[in-house]
């Protein structure tokens, strides 16, 4: 079995790629790192290799290790593509093992969330898609929807089970005609956020355009009028307040990930 990983993994990146980023990570482990937000990747965000070297470790915030630290961010999302699949499918709960209350996430507090006019609100289309019209919430209320009691986990430590209900998102894909070949799929949000995603993910059975909570219309500050529900990634890929959904080949990165979460944040 190791050998057989050790293989598989070598076809994601070259020998040279994974020889400099290893012996850039070993010059680079001296200091402490200051940025909260940097420590934070570290801790959370590296898999595989990234953890087995670094964790525990302390190094400093400088040019060179932000360049190996891009490398080893790289390596990550390239291994958890590779693990990614839609046969693999995050846990379901019983509906009696709901969190209640649902906690409040986001980058800034409860009250700060933003009001979103329901009648006026108009969903935008971009990119790579047939139909790119807007979609009213009434429309989009009246569309096929399903439901799943998933756990949200976030990158700071915590988890919460809650109950999601909206549209299967690769079947709104498919009905705008979205370019399933397009490598990314990209949000911006009514609160400023914004997100992308790999269209492997976008497609997996259990990502949701979630227009519901416990069975009532989502309530502004769990993101009002809809977010993408995924259980199979970390809580801040999972944008909410969504605005425009476009599907493009162009990388468009997001709000935490510029800061150096990593980009795939599979949970």
């Amino acid at each position: 079995m190791k050998n057989i990983l050790k293989k598989s993994i070598s076809q994601i990146f070259s020998p040279s790629d994974s020889e400099a980023i290893l012996q850039e990570a070993k010059k680079q482990i001296i200091r402490e790192l200051d940025a909260p937000s940097r420590r934070l990747f570290l801790q959370r965000g590296l898999t595989l290799g990234g953890v087995a070297m670094l964790t525990g470790c302390d190094i400093s915030d400088n040019a060179s290790v932000e360049n190996a630290l891009g490398k080893i961010s790289g390596f990550n999302d390239r291994v958890q593509g590779w693990l990614f699949g839609s046969t693999r499918l995050a846990p379901v709960y019983a509906e009696s093992m709901i969190t209640r209350p649902f906690p409040f996430n986001a980058f800034y507090a409860e009250d700060d969330a933003p009001e979103v006019d329901g009648n006026a609100y108009r969903l935008k289309i971009a990119g790579l898609a047939l139909d790119k019209r807007e979609w009213s919430l009434p429309t989009l209320y009246k569309m096929a929807q399903v439901s799943q009691v998933t756990r949200h986990i976030c990158v700071e430590g915590w988890s919460a089970i809650g109950k999601w209900g909206g549209v299967p998102f690769g079947d709104f894909l498919r009905l705008i005609g979205a370019d399933l070949t397009a490598e990314y799929v990209s949000f911006k949000c009514a609160d400023q956020y914004y997100t992308s995603i790999d269209m492997a993910t976008a497609l997996h059975p259990q990502t949701l355009l979630a227009l519901t909570y416990d069975g009532q219309i989502l309530p502004r500050k769990y993101g009002f009028p809809m977010k993408l529900r995924m259980p199979t990634k970390l809580g801040y890929k999972n944008p909410k307040h969504i605005e425009v959904i476009e599907i493009t080949n162009k990388f468009t990165g997001g709000y935490w990930e510029d800061q150096g979460y990593n980009w795939f944040g599979g949970s």
